[in-house]
């Protein structure tokens, strides 16, 4: 159990410290955003695994509780494979640092939940005192479209139950009819593609764990590469162009195409639609995408290889 729990903390220091900032200094993830969406979540995914896992080995071999719990249905050889009686004195400690983080990334997830509804709940209030009254007699605006009277340009995504898009009347002004296509194509890429959940999570790692690189490149990257995906999607059904001088129109006045938009990663975007890089060939994008997936399989084999060896 002690080489399992070395090897399982070296993938997870190194998922969480050298391959984040060699990733952050690549190119390639600006060619191809979904891809590299991706490769951060199973780098996330592959550090949770370690720990888990970590965890419930550090558990079985301080309590024999859990021992009993986990290993009950296993054959003897397989529990005298792992050699839990034999535990370091350092696993008690270790055991306790992972519940302490477990717990603690728990409460930052439901926290980050607790405010999104929050936020979204007063959101819509705003919307409701905003909207136009309509005629005595017709139902109420219910549909995934609502427009608001506003002189500003404005277009965003909101999602919830029901999800809604609204556009304000300054953006149906400002707009020819292709540059909204394409803003209104950009907003349904994400919510297709469920990035609120995405930023949700990123954020909540990000706010309980500040000082672990990974977290903090994963929130960072995360608010950036939905906006390259999301612009992608809008290129691909209306032109480079169209969706780029959308995107300089409704950002006049203020950043509106994202609310995490900022002066700096507009300009990164406006450039990047002008001049579009090359994709990565589809080989090199399938490998990427496979590699990636292989990734948290990692830890699960260094837990269960003294097991399966067993067994063997």
């Amino acid at each position: 159990m002690t080489v399992c729990l070395l090897l399982l903390s070296v993938v997870a220091v190194t998922a969480a410290v050298p391959v984040p900032r060699a990733l952050t200094r690549a190119a390639w993830p600006e060619r191809e955003p979904v891809v590299a969406l991706w490769v951060w979540q199973c780098l996330v995914a592959t550090v949770l695994l370690c720990c888990l896992t970590a965890l419930a080995l550090g558990a079985a071999a301080v309590f024999g509780t859990v021992r009993g719990q986990l290993f009950a249905p296993a054959p003897p050889a397989v529990t005298a494979a792992y050699d839990l009686s034999a535990a370091p004195p350092w696993a008690a400690a270790l055991t306790l640092l992972l519940a302490c983080g477990a717990a603690w990334t728990t409460a930052m997830l439901a926290r980050e939940l607790v405010e999104a509804y929050r936020r979204r709940a007063q959101a819509r209030a705003h919307l409701r005192e905003r909207a136009p009254e309509l005629p005595a007699g017709l139902p109420a605006a219910r549909g995934p479209l609502l427009v608001l009277e506003d002189e500003y340009p404005d277009a965003w995504w909101m999602p919830g139950s029901p999800p809604q898009l609204i556009v304000t009347t300054g953006a149906l002004h400002r707009l020819t009819d292709h540059q909204l296509d394409a803003v209104l194509t950009h907003e349904r890429g994400h919510a297709r593609a469920r990035h609120d959940w995405l930023l949700h999570l990123s954020t909540a790692l990000a706010t309980g764990f500040p000082r672990v690189p990974l977290f903090a490149h994963f929130c960072d990257q995360t608010h950036r590469l939905v906006e390259l995906a999301a612009d992608d999607t809008a290129s691909r059904r209306c032109g480079h162009l169209t969706t780029a001088l959308a995107l300089i129109e409704l950002n006049q006045h203020r950043g509106v195409l994202s609310c995490a938009s900022t002066r700096r990663l507009l300009g990164e975007r406006v450039d990047r639609l002008l001049q579009p890089p090359p994709r990565l060939d589809r080989r090199h994008r399938a490998l990427t995408t496979a590699v990636a997936a292989l990734v948290p399989l990692v830890p699960l084999l260094i837990t269960f290889a003294p097991g399966l060896t067993a067994l063997s």
